[in-house]
């Protein structure tokens, strides 16, 4: 790479927390970071809200947010007319993959981040998924990870010319306690953070969580475990961590 400086990587920032901790991880190895978002028709489009006050609070010498119309192709519940899936056990979570898989998201998203790194003469792409603690999303595997990444050396100058793009997945076997202690010795302010699939706007009051979308489990499951206070505003009701306490806590596998 040509340019001098720091290191430069671009960032997939959704504006969730799995996301706003690899900034931060990222930011605090040295790396100059660019934040990725994308406008791709998701009903929780709110999250880009958050991408943006994450990539300030942590730093990011950039914020790109790229329209993608993922809803022409539709296929989920981020992106169409299908209802997101509520209350569900947490075996029931680890054991299948949901309607609120999006069709291609990753490869899509990585595939332009891939070329906004070209241009940014960045040397590494971070991404924040995790196969502990996760939707049972196939592209959030490490199997997934480690394939794109020979696949993106193969179709890329940068590859070609001995410049090769890293993937970069710290929290790909941490479970979302460990990320959100991790995340916390970082610095990260997870109340920036917008999680939920499903949010509800409330006059006067601002966009609050649902507390029963499988995100929102995770999430308040999550600072529960850490044994931190969860600082999402969640819809009037009974909060996920109380809503959930009968469920047993299945062991996940990738």
């Amino acid at each position: 790479m040509s340019r001098t400086g720091p290191e430069r990587a671009v960032v997939l920032v959704s504006g969730g927390l799995d996301s706003a901790t690899v900034l931060a991880s990222a930011v605090a190895a040295g790396r100059a970071c660019i934040g990725l978002s994308f406008d791709y028709g998701q009903r929780h489009r709110h999250e880009l809200e958050a991408a943006g006050r994450v990539c300030s609070s942590l730093g990011a010498v950039g914020h790109v947010v790229l329209p993608v119309d993922l809803g022409t192709i539709g296929g989920s519940a981020l992106t169409a007319p299908i209802d997101v899936p509520k209350d569900r056990p947490s075996g029931e979570i680890a054991g299948d993959i949901p309607r609120t898989y999006v069709p291609g998201r990753n490869l899509i998203f990585l595939s332009i981040a891939a070329a906004l790194a070209e241009v940014e003469h960045a040397s590494e792409i971070h991404i924040g998924v995790s196969a502990v603690d996760y939707s049972g999303y196939p592209d959030c595997r490490p199997a997934f990870v480690e394939s794109f990444e020979r696949t993106v050396n193969l179709g890329t100058r940068a590859g070609a010319q001995g410049n090769p793009l890293r993937i970069v997945a710290p929290l790909i076997h941490l479970t979302k306690a460990r990320i959100i202690q991790l995340g916390l010795s970082l610095g990260v302010d997870y109340s920036l953070t917008h999680s939920c699939y499903d949010p509800v706007e409330i006059s006067g009051v601002g966009v609050l969580a649902c507390g029963r979308c499988d995100s929102c489990f995770l999430r308040a499951r999550g600072f529960s475990e850490a044994a931190v206070p969860d600082p999402t505003r969640y819809a009037p009701g009974e909060p996920p961590a109380d809503a959930h306490r009968h469920r047993s806590v299945m062991p996940r596998s990738p």
